[in-house]
């Protein structure tokens, strides 16, 4: 795995984003170089790899994932008032709101150009493909916006957002590079799911994360999915299973407007402890995460050419940030 981030930052910090005016480009190699897991881009290259050992073709496919991915985060942390993204100011702090938009908006056609970079014979089918899921996951995030207004929101609901505003993608980085690596389109259908499953697994475990994550190792404000009543997993799970006082307690941090925020993340959280609401969510999680393995297991390619996948999937499973 380290073979492919180390080509993938090499190129990144090396691609010509632009250069004026300098309030314009200078957001997107920040963002950029803040880092991150670079899971979607590894995954176009592990999935290329799988049919041709000359993933690098894929290479620039795989960063216009990456810029993308990059380019939600910006915007995502706007709407989120987020004040840190991996440890370090969000750009909407460092800079401003207006200019996080406008950076945000040239990654989006920066990353179109890099999917351009392919010599992929049908690149029409690549763009169709990654102009529905970009659609989607704008989708997914205008749910989670319209789930933060509303006390009740399903089990179902909530899976169905998750998928659209993340796993969606994580099953296009690997379907991309799939194609790119010349597989059938059946197969190329079969790691898209796979990508599906892995992704909703991701989510659930991000959201465990935002709870019981050590703060020093996260990178992110720990407990905000609390503060702003973002209907996580767990949320749904403990309005689901919440009973006398604890119902009540909960009921009046959902409708708190004007709270100590450490108090409140610390308040919320007693109460998933007493209703067991990490075990349920490790169980949704995991289900997932078994779901996307069997089908991985079960794709006729050699076996060796499939161990990174599954190992990579094990690290997401245990993963502590």
């Amino acid at each position: 795995m380290n073979t492919y981030i180390k080509l993938i930052e090499q190129k990144l910090a090396t691609f010509d984003f632009g250069d004026r005016p300098s309030e314009l480009y200078e957001p997107i190699r920040y963002i950029l170089s803040l880092g991150g897991k670079r899971l979607r881009p590894v995954l176009t290259l592990m999935s290329c790899q799988l049919f041709d050992d000359q993933y690098e073709k894929a290479l620039y496919p795989a960063l216009g994932v990456e810029v993308f991915h990059n380019f939600t985060l910006l915007h995502d942390d706007i709407m989120d008032k987020a004040p840190i993204r991996r440890g370090k100011q969000t750009v909407h702090e460092k800079w401003n709101a207006n200019i996080a938009i406008l950076s945000g908006d040239v990654m989006l056609i920066r990353a179109n150009d890099l999917f351009l970079k392919t010599d992929q014979f049908d690149i029409g089918k690549i763009l169709s493909k990654f102009n529905t899921c970009a659609a989607e996951v704008c989708e997914g995030q205008q749910y989670d916006m319209n789930f933060e207004t509303r006390y009740s929101v399903s089990e179902t609901e909530y899976l169905e957002m998750i998928k659209l505003k993340t796993a969606v993608l994580l099953g296009f980085s690997i379907e991309l590079g799939a194609m790119i690596g010349g597989a059938e389109e059946r197969i190329c259908n079969q790691l898209y799911d796979f990508g599906i499953n892995i992704g909703l697994g991701f989510q659930l475990k991000d959201d465990l994360l935002d709870v019981y994550a050590d703060s020093a190792e996260f990178g992110k404000q720990l407990g905000g999915d609390i503060i702003s009543n973002k209907k996580t997993y767990l949320l749904i799970k403990a309005i689901e299973l919440a009973n006398g006082q604890e119902k009540e307690e909960l009921n009046h941090w959902l409708t708190e407007k004007d709270f100590d925020q450490q108090e409140k993340v610390n308040a919320v959280t007693d109460i998933y402890n007493k209703l067991g609401i990490k075990a349920l969510s490790e169980k949704k999680m995991n289900s997932y995460f078994d779901k996307g393995l069997e089908i991985l297991e079960t794709l006729d390619i050699d076996t060796q050419r499939k161990h990174p996948l599954k190992e990579l999937v094990v690290k997401l499973i245990d993963r502590e940030k």
